[in-house]
């Protein structure tokens, strides 16, 4: 298969559909255009013009960094979608972060052992404390 990778957002609607595709729930379409708007950097991932995976960068741009939304549709999960995201995150991020920033995310349930091959640590509360989220 050729993925056609692009370093642009999807569209709001391909963003929801995606995000159904897995279960995140549904969201607000001006809501999620506006959030993709503000994103620092972006991959998309299309099979045939159709979107297929995608993961963000947000944050500061300067401090801190936060991947966002990694989410490959659960027919292409296990077929190198999700690394081919990752390898074009980590390209940008190795460009633009300084010494002293700060790169986060937060892994789906059962997921951890996937971005510890990219060298994110799970915070098991010692010595930083545990992550936390508040969801609205």
């Amino acid at each position: 298969m050729q993925y056609c990778i692009k370093h642009e957002p999807p569209s709001p609607e391909e963003f929801a559909a995606l995000r159904a595709q897995v279960g995140w729930g549904s969201v607000d379409l001006a809501m999620a255009q506006q959030s993709l708007e503000q994103s620092l950097f972006h991959v998309s991932v299309y099979l045939e013009n159709k979107l297929i995976g995608m993961a963000r960068v947000i944050g500061d741009g300067v401090m801190y960094f936060y991947i966002q939304d990694l989410v490959v549709s659960p027919q292409f999960q296990q077929k190198g979608v999700g690394h081919a995201i990752m390898q074009e995150l980590e390209g940008y991020l190795t460009k633009t972060v300084k010494q002293g920033a700060t790169i986060a995310l937060l892994s789906a349930q059962g997921k951890e052992g996937f971005y510890t091959r990219y060298g994110y640590v799970e915070r098991t509360g010692l010595p930083l404390g545990k992550a936390m989220c508040k969801f609205i």
